[in-house]
């Protein structure tokens, strides 16, 4: 069995019960919260404080918007052969004030969603190399 990886280090982490979790960034300061965390300084242009603190981001949301992606991704991005159609959800987080865009799992009908529908984080594979499984953080519905 190849070893599992995400497909970014650090923005999200699968535990060992096999849920997975965003890490984002919260500014102590001002409490804005950044997914993905990219950068150490608060991009509230009304802040700017040095730091932002490592945090677990809601593992449940509400779907804000969602399409049907039916192109393959041009290079380098990675895609499938043969390419598969998949969704892909903008999930608004209430706590954090924020929308964090993923693709949706797979089986799920773009036909059922709907807006305000309740959502919850989930990894699965995206593609395979010689030495490992990638995953990625994808929405499903709650």
């Amino acid at each position: 069995m190849k070893p599992r990886r995400p497909v970014v280090e650090g923005y999200f982490e699968e535990r060992a019960d096999g849920s997975a979790v965003l890490v984002g960034g919260r500014c102590d300061a001002c409490g804005a919260y950044f997914f993905p965390k990219r950068f150490s300084f608060c991009r509230n242009p009304g802040c700017g404080a040095p730091d932002l603190a490592d945090v677990e981001l809601s593992t449940r949301g509400t779907l804000w918007s969602f399409t049907d992606n039916r192109y393959a991704p041009p290079p380098p991005y990675p895609a499938a052969e043969p390419f598969e159609p998949y969704g892909v959800a903008a999930v608004a987080l209430e706590a954090e004030q924020m929308v964090v865009l993923g693709q949706l799992a797979r089986g799920t009908d773009v036909a059922a969603l709907h807006a305000g529908q309740a959502m919850e984080l989930c990894a699965e594979d995206l593609y395979e190399t010689d030495d490992a499984v990638v995953r990625v953080w994808k929405w499903r519905i709650a």
